[in-house]
């Protein structure tokens, strides 16, 4: 078994990647040995010499402190800013589950913690025939949820985390990302989620006021929210 954990969205564009890089920071600082994957990246820039650049890849690999290749934290690179089913699709390609199965595990070591981000929501096609969720299940990682701060995200992240759960896989934790500078002062989806779910939910402050590191300072943060299932992650294994 590998230890880890597979981040997903409510949707696309609710801080995955922040999320994701706050927690291999947090990890890293513990003394772990970080692998970050980011299979399959849609969306890429396109470089002077046409090469495709995954920015959401080559931050999950900076705060891990660039330890391999982006070839190896990102082997599959689209560019449309489409779901990965879609994108490669309009350049010509299928791509295949088990492709990404592999890009996930290639060269992580039973010490290695493994930290997987997917591509959007948890029900988006992620390879040809396959849903993020698909790729979680093979992985058999604990999910963490990230979910934008707004109106609506009580029915998305319920129904995300009834989603995961009906797939037999483990709740890591929630963390909400506010998308905008203010929201609605009578709302608390937090508190809302916590009476729900029975457990805390972290909430990060909008992007945009937190700076470009925030990262660096959000991991600290993350760790009362995550120490629990960090814990049992990455206890030991039991002698053979």
């Amino acid at each position: 078994m590998t230890r880890g954990v597979f981040i997903t969205g409510t949707d696309t564009g609710v801080g995955k990647t922040r999320v994701g890089m706050a927690l291999a920071h947090l990890l890293t600082g513990r003394g772990l040995r970080v692998r970050v994957r980011k299979p399959v990246e849609s969306g890429c820039l396109v470089g002077p010499g046409g090469e495709l650049h995954p920015q959401d890849a080559m931050a999950l690999s900076q705060a891990a402190g660039q330890t391999e290749s982006l070839d190896r934290v990102c082997p599959y690179r689209l560019m449309a800013a489409l779901s990965p089913e879609r994108a490669a699709a309009l350049e010509g390609t299928a791509l295949d589950l088990g492709d990404l199965y592999t890009a996930c595990l290639t060269d992580v070591g039973e010490d290695d913690f493994l930290l997987v981000e997917g591509a959007g929501g948890f029900y988006a096609p992620i390879a040809h025939c396959a849903l993020n969720a698909d790729l979680a299940g093979g992985l058999g990682l604990p999910v963490l949820v990230v979910a934008a701060d707004r109106l609506g995200t009580l029915n998305h992240t319920l129904l995300t985390i009834e989603a995961i759960r009906m797939r037999g896989l483990a709740l890591a934790g929630v963390v909400l990302s506010q998308p905008l500078p203010q929201t609605d002062p009578q709302m608390d989806n937090a508190a809302d989620l916590e009476r729900w779910l029975q457990r805390p939910v972290l909430r990060l402050p909008h992007g945009s006021d937190a700076g470009a590191d925030a990262w660096q300072r959000e991991a600290a943060g993350l760790s009362p929210l995550l120490d629990a299932w960090i814990a049992s992650a990455c206890s030991e294994r039991p002698s053979r």
